[in-house]
C-alpha cells in the first residue's frame, strides 16, 4: 500500500512539467483568440526564443551539481560586442569573427572555472563578478553605440529557413520526412526505455498509458512540424537545436563526464571518495555553460542584426527558471535535457503570448517570478512527500 501512495507523486512530478506545458499553451491560445497557434507566430516562437535552450542546456549542468551561473546573460551581450567590433567596424570575415567569439567564451568559462573549481570561491560569488565583468566589457567595445547592420549569411544562422523549395501539392516534404523520424525515433527510445525497466525491476506504466503517451507527444510534434511547413518550412536554427539537444542528452545520459556530474551534485564528498574528479568536472561544466552562452549570444545577435548593450540582460533568469521548471532539482543532482527543454518551451510561450498580450516587459518579470517559485515550490515539497 505504501509504494502505491507514492506512485501518484511520483509522476505528477515526472509529467507536471508537461502538464504544465499543455495547460499555459492552451491559456494563451484561447486569450489571444488563436494567434499563438498561427504558423508564422509557431515559426516566431523558435526563431526568437531559441536562445533560452542554449542557455539552459549550458545552465542544466551547472543546476545538477547544485549551483547556478548568473553570468550567462552578459555572457551574451559580450559576445554580441565582440562580433560587432569584429564584423561590422573591422570587416572581418563572418566564419573568422564566429570561431573567434567561440574561443573567447571557452576563455570566459575557463576564468570562472578556475576561480571555481581550483581557487574554491562560490559559484554564485565567481559567476555574479562575471556578470558585472562582461557586462562592463560590452560597454566598453560598444562605446555606447549600436553596431549593424550584419551580413546576409549570419542573419541566415538564427532567420533562415531549410527545404522551402521542398514542397508537392503544398505540403513540406523536409517535414513530413522529419516528422517521421522523430516518431520512429521517440517510440523506440520508449520501447528501449521501457525494455530496460522491466528487465531491472522497475515498475513500469501500463501499455495504454504509454500507448496514450506516445500519441500525445506525436501529435504534439506533428501539430508543430505542420505549422512550419505552412508558413515557410524548418527553420535553420531548429535543426541545429535538435543537434545540440542530442549531443547534449548523449552526454549526460551515456557518458562518464555526465555520470560524474550527476555524481557530483547528489554527494559531492561521495563522489570524490569514489574517485570522481570533482575539481575537474566543476571545472568542465563552467567552460561548457560559458560556451552554451556564447552559441546563444551569437544566435541572439544574428537575430537582432545589431550588436547593443542591452542584449543578454536577464537571460539568466530564464535559463535558471526553464532548468527548475524542468524538473531539476533544487539542491542538485537530478533532472534531464528534455525537461530542460520542456522548461524551456514554458518560457518561450510565456514570453510570446504576453508579448502577444502586449504585457510589458516589468510585469512579464513579475510574472516569470512567481513561476519560479511555483516550480522550486513544487519541487521541493513533491521530494518531501517522496521520502515520507
Amino acid at each position: 500500500m505504501k509504494n502505491n501512495k507514492k506512485i501518484p507523486a511520483i509522476n505528477l512530478r515526472q509529467y507536471g512539467m508537461i502538464i504544465a506545458l499543455v495547460l499555459i499553451t492552451l491559456f494563451f491560445g484561447t486569450v489571444t483568440g488563436g494567434v499563438l497557434f498561427k504558423p508564422m507566430n509557431i515559426s516566431n516562437i523558435f526563431m526568437q526564443n531559441s536562445y533560452i535552450i542554449f542557455l539552459s542546456i549550458g545552465m542544466f549542468f551547472c543546476v545538477l551539481t547544485g549551483n547556478v551561473d548568473l553570468s550567462v546573460g552578459s555572457v551574451v551581450g559580450v559576445s554580441g560586442a565582440l562580433l560587432g567590433f569584429m564584423i561590422v567596424e573591422h570587416n572581418v570575415p563572418t566564419p573568422v569573427a564566429v570561431i573567434v567569439t567561440l574561443v573567447c567564451g571557452l576563455l570566459i568559462g575557463v576564468f570562472h572555472g578556475c576561480f571555481i573549481a581550483f581557487l574554491n570561491i562560490p559559484p554564485f560569488i565567481v559567476t555574479l563578478a562575471g556578470m558585472l565583468i562582461f557586462r562592463g566589457l560590452t560597454m566598453v567595445i560598444l562605446q555606447g553605440q549600436s553596431l549593424s547592420p550584419f551580413s546576409k549569411s549570419f542573419q541566415y544562422f538564427s532567420s533562415g529557413f531549410v527545404g522551402t523549395d521542398m514542397k508537392a501539392g503544398g505540403i513540406n516534404i523536409l517535414c513530413v520526412l522529419l516528422f517521421a523520424a522523430a516518431a520512429a525515433a521517440i517510440i523506440l527510445a520508449e520501447q528501449n526505455k521501457r525494455k530496460a525497466r522491466i528487465k531491472y525491476g522497475f515498475e513500469v506504466s501500463s501499455a495504454k498509458i504509454m500507448a496514450a503517451k506516445l500519441a500525445a507527444v506525436l501529435l504534439a510534434v506533428g501539430a508543430i512540424l505542420m505549422g512550419l511547413g505552412m508558413y515557410r518550412a524548418i527553420p535553420f536554427i531548429l535543426i541545429i537545436l535538435i543537434i545540440v539537444a542530442l549531443i547534449y542528452t548523449y552526454i549526460a545520459d551515456k557518458t562518464p563526464v555526465g555520470r560524474h556530474v550527476y555524481a557530483v551534485g547528489g554527494n559531492a564528498d561521495a563522489a570524490r571518495l569514489s574517485g570522481v574528479k570533482t575539481r575537474l568536472i566543476m571545472f568542465l561544466v563552467y567552460v561548457n555553460c560559458s560556451f552554451m552562452a556564447t552559441i546563444a549570444g551569437i544566435v541572439v545577435t544574428s537575430r537582432l542584426n545589431v550588436a547593443t548593450s542591452k542584449a543578454g540582460t536577464s537571460y539568466e533568469l530564464d535559463a535558471i527558471a526553464a532548468c527548475y521548471i524542468g524538473g531539476c532539482a533544487a539542491s542538485g543532482g537530478a533532472g534531464s535535457i528534455i525537461g530542460v527543454i520542456t522548461g524551456a518551451a514554458v518560457m518561450a510561450v510565456l514570453n510570446n503570448g504576453m508579448s502577444i498580450l502586449g504585457i510589458g516587459t516589468d510585469m512579464q518579470q513579475v510574472i516569470k517570478g512567481f513561476i519560479l517559485l511555483l516550480a522550486v515550490t513544487f519541487d521541493i515539497r513533491a521530494k518531501a512527500k517522496g521520502k515520507n
